[in-house]
């Protein structure tokens, strides 16, 4: 994509670690990322805080003038968990009404590498397509490799039955930004959802996010 073109998504939120990872090769991924969504004209939402990967890439999008949103829990707003916040903060009471919150504000959903809270949110993410939701894409930023596992893990999923091969094309997933983002912006669902679309919209059922496409 051009320089300063914009994109189909106006809010994307990444998922990625509190931490920075052992190997420069993360830390470089997150600013690249960020610089895309900078490029791209897109708003980030994240988990809140200036720590690891997510204090990276929030501070390369705000820094390239593009707006960004932190959702972080109450439990966590003290400076020596998170660090001092960049861009807009909204404080929520627990971690569902994070995701929630989250969902409800992006148009996309992209996971960095990051540990167990940064698996849990964007395999929440990809359930939730599967059940029909919300349609919006989920990408994997693979850096060096990072998710393979996880990936062949969805892949014997398919092979033993477990996640319909239509499913699994939820997942996205590319080795840098710019690929990824290209998926993401190309992405039609074509999976059947557990349940209509419709219905999670009239049901509204607990902090699920609104809908939209």
């Amino acid at each position: 994509m051009e320089e300063g073109s914009s994109s189909k998504f106006k809010k994307i939120c990444v998922f990625c670690g509190s931490h920075s990872g052992h190997r420069e090769v993360f830390s470089v991924a997150a600013t690249q990322l960020g610089d895309e969504l900078v490029n791209r004209k897109i708003s980030l939402v994240y988990g809140g805080g200036s720590i690891g990967l997510m204090g990276m890439i929030a501070q390369r999008v705000f820094d390239g003038g593009c707006r960004v949103l932190g959702v972080i829990p109450k439990a966590l707003v003290p400076l020596e968990i998170s660090g001092a916040s960049v861009g807009e903060v909204h404080i929520v009471s627990d971690m569902h009404e994070r995701k929630a919150e989250m969902a409800r504000e992006a148009d996309a959903f992209i996971a960095l590498p990051g540990g167990y809270g940064t698996m849990e949110e964007v395999l929440e993410m990809i359930t939730w397509s599967q059940l029909g939701i919300h349609k919006k894409p989920v990408g994997l930023l693979n850096v060096d490799g990072y998710y393979n596992s996880l990936l062949a893990l969805f892949d014997n999923g398919v092979k033993e039955g477990f996640i319909k091969p239509s499913a699994r094309d939820i997942v996205l997933s590319a080795s840098n930004a710019i690929d990824l983002l290209t998926k993401m912006e190309q992405y039609t669902p074509e999976h059947d959802h557990v349940a209509p679309h419709e219905s999670w919209q009239m049901e509204q059922l607990g902090n699920y996010p609104k809908q939209g496409t």
